[in-house]
């Protein structure tokens, strides 16, 4: 043990210096007590993996010395070996105390104790503990001393004197020792447990062993009699055994993540001496929603989603949001508008009642009693009178269409009697008729009686889908930094002592002009970006769609935890799984996606983070710039075990002429952008949002932090100027020449450039986590039909294909990026390439029973061994994998099922669509060709039950007829056969049922409701039939086939 001088010369220097390597750095014990003293390296990052529980730095628990345990003299020999004791914390006399004893105690801090009066006194200096000892047991009375001195334990008795640096003479100890706190994460990482994951492991490498055995065992026994059934058979199951592991390897770490609202509530808004008023020192959040055209995304469910947004708890002044309009339709405007008006008492209502969810619609729907757990008296007098004025924005919000037209109707002829009265005037007395024609546009009006800027009902030229002006309206101002409370109105409510600010609201419709690639949803995005960093220019940004509400109220500061955790600095967005309302009960296709969002997303947050999904998603703004990430790993070796610090990249010389720079051996992703236009408002921005992002610097822990109390400055409000260069950001040409789409942003060229963009982001280094939160962050809605859900996932297997054969690939990837993180984006891309041996496989067993062979010479023992080993592990399997998941086993099911019924189809599709526009430029696009409408309008599952018959079921209803018939022939043939071989029809008989059950959900989408089947489904049955007969007719006539029966 270190002497008494070593002791001091470590404790008065900070305790992040010369700390030992170990986990536990020194145990010691003084004459005042006991010390016990356990750290951790600070260099630990808390998201990493080796982050614990016990997470603490420098945690040290002080015993004061009580009767029964007095701080011993510095003669006295230590009992387990040489040396003395070092003296006393608190002082040699025993009466200095680490505790406040009393409100008259005027002692200095120095080497004596607080002076203690009276009986306590007494007590104290006599040293009789027999006084305090009790009765029955004779043990130390600890209550009893504790109440009679006014004393308690722990170190929060500690109190330090304003006269000395030390407390005590020669102990050793400064007031610097206390101020390594331990450290109080705002996020932990709960490990799956090791009773579910180990076997899940030990599974998957059993069943990984045997695919292996079982597939050079089938290349070694081929089936001579039906080489072409066998050879193909073989194809179809090397792939299916190689597309399997590329999507269960990465799921071989599956982690889970809690979030601590109090810790960071204490953090940040809590009053300290960087922040005297508690005033939020949180950074900024802009919120950004996007729509394109109101006639498939109704106003009304856009308006409900902002003001869940507008809604949140989230402190006022530090949110923003935002509305991307890609259509500039008026329509959009105005119920935006209505809905700033209607936000203006809906928000306050919310925030006096802790209303949830905070979307109007969602919540008058809820089934459950609203009154339970309101404790306010006038909440049901509130919650009525909110519901009449919700139900008056309704009616406004649907009757804006013809209020638009007939204002517009109004002011055009009232236009054209102008333009009657000009050649009159003109004329004077002549009598000249006017002519018939006019020259009036018939224009889009706006309620101040100005031309709508935007897209015109009867569109011209400058007011047309693709051809209007940028449009920039601020609807509700900068927010106040004070709270501004409200007061009773006899006509409102109540709102005194409610906080009634509404964040700052901006509607945004960027310049769109003919001859500019307008990049679709990624440039309206990209746009917004621009438009919001030069406005409020919040250091992190939640990407919503305009169907997806705030469900959770405190979702933002539950994402604000990882990123103002320690080491969130390295965090580049923080993904919220998806959750969908109105699908019907049974979910016949798959439209929760719980094994994707819950297994797949979970499986890679143990990983680099989960892949970015479009929606529900807080990006980092400096991460979205394209920078590299303030540290970083690189992975080298075949799998990526080598692990070290990522190198520094260079900074570029700033230069126009691309050909002048020099060569660059680094990845393109790799090299910082340069490019972001000619706005020097914006590019003063990007330091100044790296900055606010950062985590609070408030241990000696955190790297690369703020100070704390750094953004509690309030935002000035907006001018002219400002506004004027925010319009000019989101015009057309803004991003000619610049690195827009291509590093910065969102990136171009994809239909899915949600997963391009969050691929590029992990290809720099950085991390993304999944946010799983108690009740869920976000809901939405999802299609129910048939035909819609396949034309949704036609779209992200198209996009998936685009990435295959892009730039994009992850062959292609930096060594930032994790083996097993490689694996996963790789399968992004490769997993529509599966419908080509999918839709092989599911016509096998097909041909089996057609020509009465079987994939194999014939079914042994070994053969069924494996068959059974092979399923037995992928049954095992799933049901761990749906135990560490949470997702229940109908729902996998599911799954199982719409893969096989989108693999035939939307999957198959999009390879060719793909295929034909690398190979020969060929653009092709899948389109509804007829619809039915539904019957009953009041059934919300209405829509489920419409049979929209596009080409993408031709696939799926070939297989099913060709399965059905081949049963019926197989089994006449064996039937009817001199020497039947039943052991062939009972494996082709079964694999045909699996195929059908798989495609039962399909099936039952094509019968519609009571299960009328349409007649095209009639027709392309019968076509099939006919061709097929002729087709094995032709290919084995009868008398060939007597033959084989009679065993020639």
């Amino acid at each position: 043990m270190a002497s008494p001088n070593q002791n001091k010369k470590l404790s008065s220097q900070p305790s992040s210096v010369n700390r030992p390597p170990q986990g536990v750095k020194f145990a010691r014990r003084t004459s005042s007590g006991r010390v016990v003293s356990l750290s951790r390296d600070e260099d630990l990052d808390v998201t990493g993996d080796q982050s614990g529980q016990n997470d603490y730095i420098n945690y040290t628990v002080l015993m004061p010395p009580t009767p029964d345990n007095q701080p011993s003299s510095e003669s006295d020999s230590k009992p387990d070996g040489a040396g003395q004791y070092p003296s006393s914390r608190f002082g040699q006399d025993s009466l200095g105390l680490s505790r406040r004893v009393s409100d008259d105690t005027n002692s200095p801090g120095g080497g004596g104790g607080p002076k203690m009066p009276g009986r306590t006194m007494s007590v104290m200096r006599s040293g009789n503990k027999s006084m305090l000892l009790r009765s029955q047991t004779n043990d130390f009375d600890h209550n009893r001393w504790l109440f009679e001195t006014k004393g308690k334990y722990g170190i929060g008795n500690a109190f330090w004197s304003d006269e000395a640096e030390e407390y005590g003479h020669d102990t050793g100890v400064s007031q610097s020792d206390f101020m390594d706190k331990p450290w109080k994460p705002l996020t932990r990482k709960i490990q799956i447990p090791a009773s579910i994951l180990s076997p899940y492991r030990v599974l998957v490498a059993i069943r990984l062993v045997v695919l292996a055995f079982f597939l050079v065992w089938r290349v070694r026994n081929p089936n001579y009699d039906a080489m072409a059934l066998w050879g193909l058979s073989i194809v179809c199951e090397i792939w299916f055994a190689f597309s399997w592991v590329l999507d269960i390897l990465p799921k071989m770490n599956p982690i889970n993540r809690s979030t601590d609202l109090v810790a960071l509530k204490e953090k940040f808004e809590r009053p300290s001496p960087s922040n005297p008023h508690g005033r939020s020192d949180l950074p900024g959040v802009d919120v950004f929603v996007s729509t394109a055209d109101p006639e498939k995304e109704p106003p009304l469910v856009t308006a409900n989603t902002m003001l869940s947004i507008m809604a949140s708890d989230y402190p006022v002044e530090k949110l923003t949001c935002y509305i991307s309009d890609d259509g500039g339709a008026i329509l959009s405007f105005e119920s935006m508008a209505e809905a700033m008006v209607f936000a203006e008492v809906w928000v306050p209502f919310c925030r006096k009642h802790n209303i949830e969810p905070r979307n109007p619609d969602s919540y008058f729907s809820l089934k459950t009693d609203p009154t339970k757990g309101k404790k306010k008296a006038d909440f049901v007098k509130d919650r009525r009178w909110i519901k009449r004025e919700y139900d008056e924005f309704k009616v406004r919000i649907n009757a804006l269409p013809e209020v638009i037209r007939k204002r517009c109707d109004s002011y055009n002829a009232r236009e054209r009697r102008k333009e009657k009265q000009v050649p009159k005037e003109n004329n004077g007395d002549d009598g000249a008729e006017p002519t018939e024609s006019s020259t009036v546009p018939k224009a889009t009006w706006m309620a101040d009686g100005t031309h709508w800027p935007g897209t015109w009902f009867n569109p011209i030229a400058d007011h047309a889908k693709g051809d209007h002006a940028g449009i920039l309206q601020v609807m509700t101002k900068v927010p106040d930094n004070e709270p501004v409370m409200g007061g009773p109105d006899e006509m409102k409510l109540d709102f005194t002592g409610v906080d009634i600010r509404l964040p700052m609201f901006a509607y945004v419709s960027r310049e769109k002009r003919p001859g500019y690639d307008h990049n679709k949803k990624a440039g309206a995005m990209n746009a917004m970006v621009r438009a919001s960093a030069i406005l409020s220019n919040g250091p992190f940004i939640l990407n919503l769609d305009c169907d997806h509400y705030v469900y959770n109220c405190q979702a933002i500061k539950e994402g604000m935890c990882f990123m103002m955790d320690r080491g969130g600095d390295r965090i580049c967005y923080i993904q919220f799984p998806q959750r969908f309302e109105g699908i019907d009960p049974s979910d016949r296709y798959a439209n929760h996606n719980t094994v994707f969002f819950d297994g797949n997303m979970r499986a890679l947050d143990g990983l680099q983070g989960p892949v970015y999904v479009g929606t529900g998603c807080m990006f980092r703004r400096y991460a979205l710039y394209g920078f590299l990430p303030p540290r970083a790993n690189e992975y080298e070796g075949m799998f990526g075990q080598i692990k070290k610090p990522a190198e520094a990249v260079p900074a570029q010389r700033q230069s126009d002429d691309e050909d002048a720079q020099p060569l660059s051996n680094s990845h393109p992703d790799l090299d910082l952008p340069r490019k972001f236009g000619n706005s020097t408002m914006f590019t003063d921005s990007i330091a100044v949002a790296e900055f606010q992002g950062r985590p609070l610097a408030d241990h000696n822990s955190v790297k690369n932090g703020r100070p704390p109390g750094a953004l509690l400055q309030p935002r000035p409000p907006l001018d002219a100027p400002t506004v004027a260069e925010a319009v000019a950001v989101i015009s057309c040409w803004f991003e000619d020449k610049t690195e827009w789409g291509d590093r910065v942003g969102w990136i171009y060229g994809s239909v899915t450039e949600d997963v391009v963009t969050g691929y590029r982001m992990h290809n720099r280094g950085w991390r993304s986590v999944y946010c799983i939160t108690k009740r869920d962050a976000f809901r939405g809605t999802a299609p129910i039909n048939l035909t819609d859900r396949l034309h949704q996932v036609l779209r992200w297997a198209t996009g998936s294909v685009e990435i295959f054969f892009s730039r994009n690939n992850a062959f292609l990837a930096t060594k930032r990026l994790k083996f097993l993180q490689r694996i996963a984006y790789l399968n992004v891309g490769i997993y529509p390439f599966t419908s080509i041996f999918l839709c092989v496989y599911c016509f096998l067993p097909a041909v089996s029973l057609f020509t009465g062979q079987f994939i194999v010479q014939n079914s042994s023992i070994e053969f069924l061994s494996y068959l059974l080993t092979i399923t037995t592990t992928l049954t095992l399997i799933s049901l761990l994998e749906v135990k560490w998941s949470g997702i229940g086993l109908e729902e996998w099911w599911r799954n199982e099922q719409f893969w096989v019924v989108g693999g035939t189809s939307a999957h198959l599709a999009a390879v060719i669509q793909g295929l034909l526009k690398v190979l020969a430029g060929i653009e092709i696009s899948f389109t509804l060709t007829s619809k039915s409408a539904g019957e009953d309008e009041d059934d919300i599952y209405a829509d489920l039950y419409l049979v929209k018959w596009t080409s993408l079921f031709i696939m799926p209803l070939t297989i099913i007829v060709v399965n059905l018939i081949s049963i019926v022939i197989g089994l006449s043939r064996t039937v009817y056969s001199v020497l039947p071989q039943w052991s062939r029809l009972v494996g082709g008989v079964f694999f045909s049922f699996w195929v059908l059950c798989h495609m039962y959900p399909f099936a039952k989408g094509l019968m519609g409701r009571r299960g009328r089947i349409p007649t095209i489904v009639y027709v392309w049955s019968g076509l099939i039939s006919i061709t097929l007969s002729l087709l094995w007719i032709q290919i084995s006539p009868p008398d060939e086939f007597t033959s084989t029966s009679n065993g020639n």
